[in-house]
């Protein structure tokens, strides 16, 4: 199957933690557009022992709970030929295919004929995973964004209607439903995202360029990357970078590690052809279990809103521009700049006019004692409470610094 529409950023700086820039391409796989900057904050994963789409979260397979992997083959004649390290690819794939399924996508997009703007029929494809016995799948928001027609194939090669139930634009994280039996779906185990290590061995399944459920290997080859997200001004934060095959039609598909346990979403490559370079990316499973059950629940993830709509970044912090009315933060009394309403005679008439007082806004250099540098910081900080939360909001106010709690609200 050949892939229809390919997108990709050209020459895109992709920050890395540490001060490193890598500058190339950065694809995103599957049916993707060019992505802005915005952000996802750190993995804050359900507790321990809770369960999730029916498996405990960080949970080992059934299969390996008794066995090692590798000992559980071992009692297979017919994989006695194989090396150990083989074992456990073959064991990992057989344990965990099923759960992947083949997206395809049919959509629209403006085009134009001489002075005619026309509607041009266009497919994708990528990868999703099966996350419980109700039929939900989750892929990325780019896979499935705009489409017109969902279509998902599961792995005996049977085809349904897709149902987008929600997608976070922030996290590029989607999520959809299709009607087939449950006997038909085989769910995915969450590992634990925050317990991952460099040179730690890692798998991904999917389907690039359309041949489903390949099986590509590799090592994590560092942690805490960012990424540009799909909405503005924002980026995704603590992404996995592996240096296993990823191509388009790959994205959504999972990334997994020796015990079948899935530790992230495959998501990007950064290329200069547009095919692997061996330089991939990954949501953290983490992330995607904070997000997947208010997708589920909501349609969309439900942020805590801290009542400040606008910010000037500064050298020292970030410069309160504008409030939201009744707001949290105006009712906790954080100051926005000040409107001075003036009059001024000539001859006969008076004028009024307004003019603003930027020096009366409040300077937030920090939250709950952390420092800020930029918007994104603070985002973050804020984003990894929830509605209900007080934080402390540290600003510098007339030269002196001020404590201001702040009760946050749910937002949109």
């Amino acid at each position: 199957m050949k892939r229809k529409i390919f997108w990709a950023v050209g020459w895109m700086a992709v920050g890395l933690v540490g001060g490193i820039s890598l500058t190339g391409w950065l694809v995103w796989g599957g049916r993707g557009k060019p992505v802005a900057a915005q952000e996802v904050q750190p993995p804050f994963p359900p507790p321990p022992g809770s369960r999730f789409f029916g498996a405990p979260v960080g949970a080992v397979p059934p299969a390996a709970a008794k066995h090692d992997g590798i000992s559980n083959l071992e009692e297979s004649p017919e994989l006695a030929e194989f090396t150990p390290e083989e074992r456990v690819h073959i064991w990992v794939y057989e344990l965990c295919n099923r759960s992947v399924v083949h997206i395809t996508t049919k959509s629209i997009r403006e085009g134009a004929l001489l002075l005619f703007a026309v509607e041009i029929p266009a497919e994708g494809e990528g990868s999703g995973v099966v996350l419980d016995r109700n039929g939900h799948i989750l892929t990325n928001c780019h896979v499935v964004e705009d489409a017109q027609e969902i279509q998902v194939t599961l792995f005996n090669g049977k085809s349904y209607a897709g149902r987008l139930v929600g997608q976070d634009r922030v996290t590029d994280v989607a999520v959809l439903r299709i009607e087939a039996p449950p006997e038909e779906l085989f769910p995915v185990v969450f590992g634990d995202s925050n317990r991952l290590r460099v040179g730690q061995r890692v798998y991904a399944i999917g389907n690039p360029f359309g041949f489903e459920r390949t099986l590509t290997t590799g090592i994590i080859s560092s942690l805490n990357r960012t990424l540009p997200s799909r909405s503005r001004a924002r980026t995704i934060k603590n992404v996995i970078q592996i240096d296993a095959a990823i191509n388009p039609g790959n994205s959504g598909g999972p990334l997994l590690d020796t015990r079948g346990r899935m530790i992230g979403m495959n998501t990007a490559i950064a290329s200069r052809t547009g095919e692997s370079a061996g330089v991939g990316f990954a949501i953290p499973v983490n992330t995607i279990a904070r997000v997947v059950p208010q997708l589920i629940e909501h349609g969309r993830v439900r942020r805590p809103d801290v009542g400040i709509l606008r910010v000037y970044q500064t050298e020292r912090g970030l410069l309160v521009a504008a409030l939201t009315p009744g707001g949290p933060a105006e009712k906790a009394g954080i100051r926005g700049p000040q409107v001075i309403r003036q009059r001024r005679r000539q001859g006969p008439l008076v004028y009024e006019y307004t003019t603003i007082d930027r020096s009366a806004a409040d300077l937030i250099v920090g939250v709950d004692g952390q420092k800020i540098k930029n918007a994104d910081d603070f985002l973050s900080l804020i984003e990894s409470k929830q509605p209900g939360d007080v934080v402390t909001l540290n600003v510098l106010r007339q030269g002196r610094l001020v404590d201001v709690p702040v009760r946050l609200e749910a937002g949109e």
